[in-house]
């Protein structure tokens, strides 16, 4: 639970495994949210889908999580266009965009994101960011400030975006573990094998326990389990988009949810169209981010609101809020205390997908940060 990839993984892994069924689709379907769609090609057989909702005035780019593309937005970009002028990307591996076997470490990514600026000439936007692209968010602000006006971090301003060593990453410290036994390994003498075996008893090893025993402290306390969705409610996206505000408290656009899975002939959900391998490979790519250098909003569900089906446990939705809210407001005092330029907020017992449950709250705190920049 240090990463909140959880909060769409479970929802892809659920609905992954559920069969398919037959029914008759009547017509075409056609996305009706107001964007435009075009693909800007970023690296040599890489185009990345991207979305113009229009709208006057500063640019915003706004950049899905882990398991979604920019449609996840099709509902929320339109309130922004009175004010801004709105864009979204999907990221390499999903949705219309290519899918190459390579290229998701997290610099990589926020490359793509820069390439995207720069084929749409976009003077120092706004980076809007939900989830895992807290790192992409990351990546451009340290790498890159001079290039954007500000990051908003919906509910993305985990470890993958901002590393405290005090908290620590089982993923990003295992992997800085790995590279200190493989330099141990090859080191050329006995010098090098001081120094390096120093390093990895003061600093690497200690921090990784500590890893491990929080993470054996989660497996001790999951979050709630969502029910698999019955036969019915595949017989369509509206039916799919239906069971998941019934369970989860919210409704992702039907075109989302078209972009995440395939339709079958005669209408109903069907196969996963993102490869697993995708998301474990940007999982593996992220990296330490401590450094941002300009404006920041970063707003935490602090707890999160895993949806209406978590009361039917009571016991066990208590024992999660209390452990999610450890953890989520002591990275949330982290982000506030290690980016200085940072405003962040807290939205008591809001989904993970926060611009989706609490559209109104998100909407007053990114009109008052963006009225702040210069």
């Amino acid at each position: 639970m240090h990463d909140l990839h959880w909060a769409a993984a479970a929802v892809l892994l659920l609905i992954s495994s559920t069969a398919r069924l037959s029914a008759q689709e009547t017509a075409p379907w056609h996305d009706p949210s107001p964007h435009t769609v075009q693909f800007v090609t970023v690296e040599e057989n890489v185009k990345l889908e991207v979305l113009d909702w229009g709208g006057s005035g500063r640019p915003l780019v706004l950049l899905a999580g882990l398991g979604n593309t920019a449609h996840i937005f099709d509902d929320f970009a339109p309130t922004l266009t009175s004010e801004y002028h709105v864009y979204g990307i999907t990221r390499r591996g999903y949705g219309g965009s290519s899918g190459p076997a390579s290229g998701y470490s997290s610099d990589r990514l926020g490359d793509d994101v820069l390439a995207v600026l720069d084929a749409l000439k976009l003077n120092r936007p706004v980076l809007v960011g939900h989830s895992i692209a807290g790192e992409e968010l990351s990546s451009v602000g340290t790498r890159h400030p001079e290039r954007v006006a500000g990051l908003i971090y919906l509910d993305a301003g985990y470890s993958y975006a901002y590393y405290d060593r005090s908290l620590g990453n089982v993923d990003i410290d295992s992997r800085e573990l790995q590279k200190g036994l493989e330099q141990l390994r090859t080191a050329n003498g006995p010098q090098d094998q001081k120094q390096l075996i120093q390093e990895l008893l003061q600093e690497s090893l200690p921090e990784f326990e500590r890893d491990l025993r929080e993470r054996q402290t989660d497996l001790q306390s999951q979050p709630p389990i969502p029910p698999s969705p019955a036969a019915s409610d595949l017989e369509s996206f509206e039916a799919w988009l239906s069971w998941g505000k019934r369970v989860f408290g919210y409704a992702a656009p039907v075109a989302e949810l078209r972009q995440i899975r395939e339709s079958t002939p005669d209408g109903h959900v069907g196969e996963p169209r993102t490869k697993p391998t995708i998301p474990r490979a940007i999982i593996a790519g992220e990296r330490k981010y401590t450094d941002i250098q300009v404006p920041v909003l970063a707003i935490f569900a602090v707890p999160h609101d895993p949806g209406p089906f978590a009361n039917v446990d009571p016991a066990a939705l208590v024992a999660f809020e209390a452990r999610d809210m450890a953890i989520t407001e002591n990275q949330a005092k982290a982000f506030e205390t290690g980016v200085p330029s940072a405003h962040v907020v807290r939205l008591p017992h809001a989904n993970h997908y926060l611009f989706l449950s609490n559209e109104a709250d998100v909407l007053r705190e990114i009109g008052i940060f963006l009225a702040s920049l210069h």
